[in-house]
């Protein structure tokens, strides 16, 4: 599998990693369009939204579930974005579900 998210879980790319654990990984987004843009992935490779189940629905849980701590430890006191991309007409670039954690200033509300 030629993934770049895959390659970053296995250490063969290196990040720089905010969190990890068993489940996930976050690291700094190497484009970043915030004060604060962090990645977030599953460490099981599932390619989209729409490639969620119930078997595999639990990475995506726990990512969730990581969220404040991860907002908290990067000083994201006053609020942030969570955007997930969901194919190519979505905007999604790298096939391996992710997240970005955008903050450290007041985000625009307008939506594309």
């Amino acid at each position: 599998m030629d993934c770049v998210f895959c390659k970053i879980i296995d250490g063969s790319i290196p990040s720089k990693k905010v969190y990890e654990d068993d489940k996930m990984v976050a690291f700094y987004d190497l484009e970043p369009q915030a004060p604060v843009h962090v990645i977030m992935i599953p460490k099981a490779h599932i390619e989209s939204a729409n490639d969620l189940t119930a078997e595999n629905s639990a990475y995506i849980a726990h990512i969730f579930s990581k969220v404040p701590e991860i907002a908290k430890s990067l000083g994201l006191k006053d609020g942030y974005r969570i955007v997930n991309n969901c194919g190519p007409d979505g905007g999604q670039t790298v096939f391996h579900i992710h997240f970005h954690l955008l903050g450290g200033k007041k985000l625009e509300t307008q939506m594309a």
